[in-house]
């Protein structure tokens, strides 16, 4: 494939890349905002966090709902101001992290399990379900730091990265939203999978902090594509106009991440670590599904 080109520079940690009402946005988890880009390439903060902003999606009624990482907690922007959608201290085993919403407005957010930037014991993470009524639930738990998570069209099925796992694993999603039958999707030896985008073809676009780039992968894991960027890519998202560019969420690299896989870290550059990017790609298949 050819080249990635640089559409967003001088980023911190850019995360959780999504397309909506013509603009992309994205959380930069350094600056503890959310951010959107318009198409005359116009960056404006829409939200600043107290905790670290992560996953991002809409409730039915348009309002906007952010994973603030390192609180536990969900919250929902109001034309007032910032409230809590949920608390959920209580379930999560360590800090959330990315998030799928469906049209239904029920969030589904993945946990860390544990503490990876300080090298703790490795223990499972879980998937939390917040149902636009009722309490938070434990939807799927067991899992090896479920990360980036979509939605197929007919709603379904829902795929997620388990990271440490090397793995895409597939729920089925009950009426009331709940979540069963976990099998595989696709095993990725040596890859890391994180954020995740669905196309219309039913393959997911991967990013893979440790490989440096994304990979197109069809159920089973065969790599249909694959694009190279310079740092590392830890999230991607179908959109633009006809949802053919694939938007790539890249940063520095992270040690802790490189040393659980028993990798060696990258090399440090001279000076200034390299700054956070959204970094675009052209494709043929468009995307699908949620987010």
């Amino acid at each position: 494939m050819p080249g990635t080109r640089v559409v967003i520079d001088n980023l911190g940690f850019p995360e959780d890349p999504r397309w909506r009402d013509g603009a992309l946005w994205f959380s930069d988890m350094d600056q503890k905002a959310v951010l959107r880009r318009e198409h005359s390439g116009q960056v404006t903060t829409v939200l600043a966090v107290d905790g670290i902003p992560s996953g991002l999606g809409w409730l039915p009624n348009g309002k906007l709902l952010v994973v603030s990482m390192s609180d536990r907690r969900l919250l929902q922007l109001e034309p007032s101001g910032v409230s809590e959608a949920a608390d959920l201290s209580a379930l999560a085993s360590f800090r959330c992290n990315d998030m799928v919403v469906d049209d239904l407005g029920r969030a589904y957010i993945g946990t860390f399990g544990f503490d990876f930037e300080a090298q703790r014991p490795f223990a499972p993470g879980e998937i939390i379900l917040v149902p636009p009524r009722g309490s938070p639930q434990i939807a799927a738990d067991g899992l090896a730091f479920p990360n980036g998570m979509a939605i197929t069209p007919d709603k379904k099925t829902l795929i997620v990265s388990e990271t440490l796992g090397e793995r895409l694993t597939a729920f089925e999603i009950a009426a009331d939203g709940t979540l069963g039958k976990r099998r595989v999707w696709a095993h990725l030896a040596g890859m890391t999978p994180d954020g995740i985008s669905l196309d219309s073809e039913g393959a997911v676009w991967v990013a893979s902090p440790v490989s440096s780039a994304v990979f197109r992968i069809q159920e089973g894991g065969k790599i249909l594509a694959k694009a190279e960027v310079a740092n590392q890519a830890y999230a991607c998202r179908l959109g633009g106009p006809g949802g053919r560019t694939l938007y790539i969420a890249t940063s520095y690299h992270l040690p802790s991440l490189f040393a659980l896989r028993g990798l060696p870290a990258p090399a440090k550059k001279a000076g200034q670590r390299p700054p956070g990017r959204i970094e675009a790609i052209d494709v043929e298949v468009p995307g699908a599904g949620f987010p």
